[in-house]
Order: C-alpha cells, then sequence, then structure tokens
C-alpha cells in the first residue's frame, strides 16, 4: 500500500512544466502595463524573464537566424532560461524545393549557441493550413526531420488530415513532439489533442477561440481572445493532467498576445497549476534583483 501510494504521487510531481508566451516583443504589451511605459524591444526579454522562465522565438520564422545575433540575444536572459525557436518559413511555408536543405543547415548553425548552451528546448515547425497529409507533402516532411535530426523537434499541425494514429506513432519512433493546440473548432482545423509523442517534452500551444476572425487574415483581430479560469482550469485537469503522467517536462506557450492578454493568461495558468500540484518552474529573477 506505502509503494503505491509513493508512486501516485511522483507521477503528479515528476513532470517539471514550464510556462510563457509565444513571443515576448511587442510595443502593446508595454501600453497594456506589462512592460514599463516606453520599454523599448531590446530591453524587453530581461524583463521578460522576470515573470517566466521560457518563451518562443517569433522573428525565427520571418527570418534566418544568425548565431552572432541568437547569442547576444541569449546573454540577455539569466542562466537556465529557454527559448522555442520557430523555424523559418522558407522551409514550412514558402518551400524552395531546390534550396530547402542548405537553408536548414543555415539554420542549425544559426540557433547552434542555444543548443550548445542546453538553451535550446524544441525548435517549432510550424506547418501552414494548406500543408495537408498529401504524398508530396509526407515525402517534404520526412526529408526535413531528416534533416533537422539531432536537434529537439516539434510540429504543429494545422491541418485536421494530420490527425491519424500512423502519424503519431511516426513521430513517436522518430521522437518528435506533436505540438498540441487550442484553437477555435472549425472545419479543417486540427483538433486539441493531449497526444504525446516524446517522453521528452510534450508542448502546447494556446491561440485563443477568436472563430469569427479566425481566418480574417489579421492577427490582431486572429489572436484577440482572454480565456476564462473555466477553460484553463479545463486544460489543467484534463490534457495537461494526462500529457504529464506520459513525460519529463511539458511546456505551454500562450499566442493570444493582444493587448497583453497572453502574458496575464500564462501569469493565472502558472497560479492555477500551482495550487494543482504541479511541479511549474519559475522565472531566475537573480540577475535582475
Amino acid at each position: 500500500m506505502t509503494l503505491k501510494i509513493v508512486k501516485n504521487k511522483s507521477e503528479k510531481s515528476a513532470c517539471r512544466l514550464f510556462v510563457g508566451t509565444s513571443g515576448y516583443s511587442y510595443t502593446e504589451w508595454a501600453d497594456a502595463g506589462f512592460y514599463p511605459s516606453g520599454t523599448k524591444s531590446g530591453k524587453m526579454l530581461p524583463l521578460y524573464a522576470r515573470h517566466f522562465p521560457v518563451t518562443e522565438l517569433n522573428y525565427t520564422w520571418y527570418q534566418m537566424p544568425r548565431a552572432e545575433a541568437i547569442e547576444r540575444q541569449r546573454k540577455l536572459a539569466p542562466p537556465g532560461f529557454l527559448f522555442a525557436a520557430k523555424l523559418t518559413r522558407t522551409l514550412t511555408h514558402e518551400i524552395d524545393p531546390h534550396n530547402w536543405p542548405g537553408q536548414a543547415l543555415r539554420y542549425r548553425n544559426g540557433v547552434s549557441p542555444l543548443m550548445q548552451a542546453g538553451q535550446l528546448l524544441a525548435v517549432l515547425i510550424q506547418l501552414p493550413p494548406s500543408f495537408t497529409r498529401t504524398p508530396p507533402n509526407r515525402k517534404h516532411l520526412a526529408a526535413l526531420l531528416d534533416k533537422l535530426y539531432g536537434m529537439p523537434l516539434a510540429i504543429e499541425f494545422r491541418h485536421r488530415s494530420w490527425a491519424t494514429d500512423s502519424v503519431f506513432a511516426e513521430l513517436r519512433r522518430r521522437k518528435v513532439t506533436l505540438v498540441s493546440v487550442d484553437e477555435p473548432d472549425l472545419p479543417g482545423l486540427f483538433p486539441a489533442l493531449d497526444v504525446v509523442t516524446n517522453p521528452d517534452l510534450f508542448y502546447v500551444r494556446f491561440h485563443g477561440r477568436n472563430a469569427r476572425n479566425w481566418r480574417s487574415g489579421n492577427m490582431q483581430h486572429q489572436f484577440d481572445y482572454n480565456y476564462s479560469d473555466e477553460q484553463l482550469h479545463e486544460w489543467a485537469e484534463e490534457k495537461i493532467k494526462s500529457m504529464s503522467r506520459q513525460a519529463n517536462r511539458g511546456v505551454l506557450f500562450f499566442n493570444n498576445h493582444v493587448r497583453a492578454q497572453a502574458p496575464e493568461n500564462a501569469g493565472r495558468m502558472v497560479g492555477l497549476l500551482k495550487e494543482k500540484g504541479f511541479a511549474v518552474e519559475c522565472a531566475n529573477v537573480q540577475s535582475y534583483t
């Protein structure tokens, strides 16, 4: 009986959870009060790191990362701070069939400072809704995963056609993390799942549920959403609890950045998870006090 009690307790506390936001450099967050008024983008990361131990790098989707720039950015955060870096769009959205292998190598070299410092939590392979499960797309994704082998990889599918057991099995074989998503329940979108394909990491992205503006083409409208306590509680009690029993670490990112709703919602989620007994990592603020 004693052994059973110890096992149940360890199951709840063994998985370390990291909570943060998708990006941190938003001037509107200063207007909303998360950063001091007038804070420049270059000064935001140290302030962000007072609150959260992890962030997603957005700009690496728009442009190829350079090692020297990544190293400067890395040094702005305290020791142990973690980064998830989006894969550049020329490898996922605007694919050049002839040049993409070279671009994959450039990306690997660009984020190498994070790899070497042990601060790269994951490379986020964010695929567009148009990337359906067709033979050519399956072939490209398999080749891309091969090219990025050895890096911590996480895949966010946006189309429902990828939500199949055979896909999950292949990700498990490769130890690639399937990204769970919270987004509007609209036709064709990838569903919210608690499937864990990598015991080293589960990964959740909260995009908001603004169904009316999801396909507006305007990010300020698409990601304008404020999660209720009830919705956060539902995730914690159901999917996060389930995934925590299957992985050593988990990361939760809020992408509803409009009017600084993401850091506010992330903070509430941290408090909720702590109340429920989850092992939530805190920000390291020693360097800034």
